[in-house]
């Protein structure tokens, strides 16, 4: 009895200490960008008594010929290419890396392995993206975000791959299938888990992203919706109202994404935790 009474206190405290971390700021964004430019300048989180939250959306939307709505869709478009490409390439990647074994294949896991724990160098990057003619183009957008994302999506692929039998591999072969139709038509439709995981964690990473558009992708027409903070901040410096529903504008599509597939995240995460 002592024992629930403890773990009940103990799961209380900790819902009420989420709730303070997590509830105090969003309840902060939520009523300040209802309010006022005067009322939002005092940065209070008490609710105003007249709110403006139409209002303050169009306010945002109109902005520098509608930029946000400008935003938003350069920031679909990089998500879903970079999504595309970084599922292409850690499927196979983690396919190889998991079947084939070898001195070869042992200094290609650790120079995966390297990716994770080597941060990016932004300088160098820059380099490569104007020697190959993509500064300053989405498409080098996509490659940055997608090499960000290689080291642990090919973990989790692999991870997930040594849940597969090889004996499907074998059965494969003898029915006639080469090493190409074995993972398109096998093996990548048996990962939908994995690549559900990848996809949902690496979109609402990508679609949040304000370092790296800032760096590798600058100018006002390829704008994402993390840099439209930057532009208000600068712009709106004493308009806090605006900044606010910008905020929570741009923090919707996330969020909604988030509620509706976070058990997709828990099971790709933990389907190949064990191997079979």
């Amino acid at each position: 009895m002592k024992r629930k009474i403890a773990r009940l206190a103990v799961e209380t405290v900790a819902v009420l200490l989420a709730l303070a971390i997590f509830g105090v700021p969003i309840s902060y964004v939520l009523t300040n960008a209802g309010k006022s430019s005067a009322a939002a300048a005092q940065m209070s989180i008490a609710p105003a008594a007249n709110t403006q939250y139409l209002a303050n959306f169009s306010s945002v939307i109109a902005q520098s010929s509608y930029m946000l709505i400008r935003a938003f869709l350069n920031s679909a478009i990089i998500t879903i290419v970079s999504i595309a490409v970084l599922l292409g390439i850690s499927s196979t990647a983690g396919f190889v890396l998991e079947r084939r074994k070898g001195r070869g294949i042992s200094w290609i896991n650790f120079l995966v392995l390297a990716g994770l724990m080597i941060p990016p160098a932004v300088v160098p990057t820059i380099w490569v993206l104007k020697t190959i003619g993509l500064y300053k183009n989405m498409m080098g957008l996509v490659l940055v975000e997608a090499a960000l994302a290689f080291p642990f999506s090919v973990l989790l692929y692999r991870g997930y791959m040594g849940s597969i039998p090889r004996e499907l591999d074998e059965a494969s072969f003898i029915d006639g299938c080469t090493g190409f139709d074995l993972f398109m038509k096998v093996i990548f439709p048996l990962m939908k888990p994995v690549s559900a995981t990848i996809a949902i964690i690496t979109s609402i990473s990508v679609f949040n992203d304000f370092v790296n558009p800032l760096y590798f992708l600058p100018g006002s027409k390829n704008v994402t919706v993390q840099l439209t903070l930057y532009n208000f901040i600068s712009t709106y410096l004493n308009k806090w109202n605006l900044l606010f529903a910008d905020i929570l504008l741009i923090s919707i599509p996330p969020l909604i994404f988030f509620i509706f597939f976070n058990k997709k995240i828990v099971s790709g995460m933990v389907a190949g935790a064990v191997k079979s």
